[in-house]
């Protein structure tokens, strides 16, 4: 019987698979493949994790975000309720003053219609007793004028006592 070269190559071939199985090559390839493998899934799991920690801080700056915006608008809501409220009390200040001032000027012509009145008085006063002056001077002149004159300082002496 005569072999080929296949026949040789093939023996060959499963003793040097012999060899490797008897060294303990296999245990080597499948360490490097589990070691490889175990490698893969622990940047698996690293990026699982990445993933969720990213996932919960988009969900923190979006709860931060949505706070701030309804701080903000507090803000201006207060802001708009703080200027009603000033306005409110610009025009009731406003109306205050404006009732003081009336009241001050209508006090002030009240004094200058008084005053007026007085002065008026005073002047119709000043020219009556001139007025009395004139008529008493002319018909108190003579005979008349002296027994007029007369009884009155008798009167004032009894005034006096």
């Amino acid at each position: 019987m005569e072999f080929g070269a296949e026949f040789y190559v093939l023996v060959a071939f499963i003793v040097f698979m012999c060899l490797l199985g008897y060294l303990g090559a296999h245990r080597f390839v499948l360490s490097a493949l589990d070691a490889r493998g175990q490698a893969i899934a622990d940047e698996l799991a690293q990026a699982a994790k990445l993933r969720a920690e990213a996932t919960a801080l988009l969900a923190s700056f979006e709860q931060k975000t949505r706070e701030a915006e309804a701080e903000a608008a507090q803000i201006v809501a207060d802001a708009h309720a703080q200027a009603e409220r000033l306005a409110v009390e610009a025009a009731e200040s406003m109306a205050e003053f404006v009732a003081r001032r009336t009241k001050q000027a209508e006090a002030k012509i009240a004094l200058a219609e008084n005053q007026a009145s007085a002065d008026v008085l005073a002047v119709a006063a000043d020219l009556a007793a001139k007025a009395a002056e004139v008529v008493l001077r002319a018909e108190t002149g003579g005979a008349a004028g002296a027994k007029l004159a007369a009884r009155e300082i008798a009167a004032l002496e009894d005034r006096l006592r």
